[in-house]
């Protein structure tokens, strides 16, 4: 049985009407909506909690045979049938995956094309006079392209094949950054960086005698934007930024503040390993000088990502690694080089890879991604509500707009000692410092849970989470 917007019933969804004007909501009353499980009542023992109005859809909680997509929005369940990590049992329980901020599952579309790479298309790529090399450089070339259209440049020679996002920066910083920064210069990097958008700045920093300058986070998790107004000026060369932040999940206005960067002459690189799977891209509208994102992030495999970089700037960087594949000629005398993107593509690239990489995207490519965008809103602000009915839980950063990246401390329990409880319940999550020490230490911590979602993540999936943290706090309580 199934809600008018298609969320199942299969952890009991409330019959009840629409709750009057302002109740029900902890910080305000969210417009509209639907009922939400019962189960979360009388687990909080407090009011129930509702979720805004979806896109027309409908969803079958456990159909007995799949069923034609709805002809407009999303259709969750569809979606959950092609991720098969999804229907396997963890400690004897279904396993919840909430651990997307890590790295994402991949459909049986990826699985089947490294699969059928490995199995019956290996070669190598490029310069190949038999059909297999030609079929594995169609490939190859065709993943560039999906990127391409990704991210929203109608120039694939702009798009940069990486191992991922940690790549990518250090390609920038090293091959960039060498040849553009000098002694005095200012590199501005957001509180809110995974350290792969900070460290290679800071290795460049030192060598080049430049100067690292933070932008501060508010108490909601936003960036300062005053703050960095004021940081902007003359000496400043690059911004460094996420496009959603792997922690706290805020989504700065990166727009606007590439906007304020090229006043000042600076170029902007956007981190978007955390921000390609949730909304739609498109460097062209950001301006982005810089964009990079990592393939396992977006449900494809590991040990490939992508740099997009305007091709001006990319044709000025000189080579970073050196090697096969880079070079136009080589003599003891001169080595000339590839044009780009080869020539910043040093050595074999990730084939497999980027064959998953071209399905993932294609799969993504297949689905109704502002649908998908708003599915994901929908339950982040549910799970937000759900999450505050947990007693001494503790969310970290709640900045508007944030994507579903879920941060919170449970009063009187180790960090480590609730993922460890939630996994013996089959809820994958991640605890630490999430490779973001600025950020937590920003809210005085040094350590945190992490849930976050994805697109195929449920209503079931937070009602479990939020019934595990409770059960966690009354065995602590007793």
């Amino acid at each position: 049985m199934t809600t008018p917007d298609g969320f199942g019933r299969g952890t009991g969804i409330a019959g009840a009407a629409r709750p009057p004007a302002g109740a029900g909501y902890p910080g305000g009353p969210l417009p509209g909506g639907v009922p939400v499980p019962e189960a979360l009542a009388h687990l909080a023992g407090g009011p129930r909690y509702w979720l805004p109005p979806q896109p027309d859809r409908t969803v079958p909680a456990a159909p007995a045979a799949p069923p034609a997509a709805p002809p407009g929005g999303f259709d969750v369940e569809a979606v959950r049938r092609d991720f098969p990590q999804l229907h396997r049992e963890v400690n004897g329980r279904p396993l919840v995956w909430l651990d997307n901020g890590a790295t994402t599952l991949k459909p049986r579309q990826v699985v089947e094309a490294v699969a059928e790479h490995c199995a019956t298309g290996t070669s190598n790529v490029h310069r190949g006079a038999h059909t297999l090399a030609k079929q594995a450089t169609q490939v190859y070339e065709e993943g560039r392209e999906e990127a391409a259209r990704l991210l929203g440049t109608q120039d694939a020679g702009e798009i940069v094949f990486v191992r991922g996002t940690t790549e990518a920066v250090n390609l920038v910083a090293q091959s960039w950054g060498r040849a553009n920064l000098g002694v005095g210069d200012e590199i501005l990097v957001s509180a809110a960086e995974h350290h792969s958008n900070l460290v290679p700045w800071q290795l460049i920093a030192k060598e080049r005698r430049a100067r690292i300058r933070p932008i501060p986070l508010l108490p909601d998790g936003q960036l300062d934007q005053d703050a960095y107004r004021d940081l902007l000026g003359s000496r400043t060369k690059l911004v460094a930024l996420t496009h959603a932040s792997n922690v706290l999940g805020t989504v700065p206005p990166v727009a606007e503040m590439t906007a304020l960067a090229h006043r000042y002459g600076a170029r902007v690189l956007v981190d978007g390993a955390q921000a390609v799977s949730h909304f739609p891209v498109d460097v062209t509208a950001l301006d982005a000088d810089f964009y990079a994102f990592s393939g396992h992030k977006i449900f494809a495999p590991t040990g490939i990502g992508v740099l997009f970089g305007k091709r001006e700037l990319l044709e000025a960087m000189p080579p970073w690694q050196g090697g096969g594949n880079m070079i136009d000629s080589v003599s003891f005398e001169e080595t000339s080089y590839a044009p780009v993107p080869h020539r910043l593509e040093a050595g074999t690239g990730h084939i497999a890879g980027v064959a998953g990489l071209r399905a993932a995207l294609r799969y993504l490519a297949g689905l109704d991604r502002p649908a998908a965008t708003g599915y994901e809103e929908q339950l982040t602000a549910y799970a937000l509500g759900a999450l505050a009915t947990v007693p001494g839980l503790r969310l970290v950063g709640d900045a508007p707009g944030k994507i579903g990246v879920l941060t919170f401390l449970l009063a009187g329990t180790d960090p480590m000692a609730v993922a460890g409880a939630l996994d013996q319940q089959g809820i994958a999550v991640r605890a630490g410092h999430h490779c973001a020490q600025p950020a937590l230490a920003a809210f005085g911590l040094r350590s945190a849970v992490r849930a976050s979602l994805a697109l195929y993540n449920t209503v079931q999936d937070v009602d479990a989470l939020v019934a595990a943290l409770q059960g966690i706090q009354a065995a602590s309580a007793g």
